[in-house]
């Protein structure tokens, strides 16, 4: 019984700890945050899909319009970011203007250019998750 206290203890200690900053918001906000994330990241898979069968007008379109500067305004985004601390919407407005290089690179025809932007997408994506968290 002492040896299964002692595991059970172990395990508990192991157990990393979650640093990422705990940004409270409405079960809905929540739902929506998390849906449109999911749609992100969709849509950077048909990116990528796009880039692969050298498709890049396609590729930059899909960035522009569903992912950079002229994306924004659609749906209820003002009323998410009502919750998000400064460093969450910065995050936001970063992956925007990403997508715009990107799309602007991709309309160019320029591979290497186009994919640094989308380097920088994705690594915008990894930094917010790995700083903030919700519910």
């Amino acid at each position: 019984m002492l040896l299964f206290f002692l595991c059970a203890s172990l395990a508990a200690a192991e157990k990393p700890q979650d640093i990422r900053e705990l940004v409270s918001m409405p079960e809905e906000i929540q739902h929506e945050i998390l849906a449109n994330m999911r749609d992100h990241l969709n849509i950077l898979n048909q990116i990528l899909i796009h880039l692969a069968n050298d498709e890049m007008d396609e590729a930059a379109e899909l960035a522009e319009y569903k992912l950079g500067m002229s994306s924004m305004g659609k749906g209820h985004g003002g009323e998410r970011r009502k919750y998000m601390p400064e460093g969450m919407r910065s995050f936001g407005q970063n992956l925007h203007r990403s997508a715009s290089r990107f799309s602007r690179k991709a309309e160019e025809g320029d591979l290497e250019q186009a994919i640094k932007s989308l380097s920088e997408m994705t690594s915008v994506c990894t930094a917010c998750h790995a700083s903030y968290r919700i519910r």
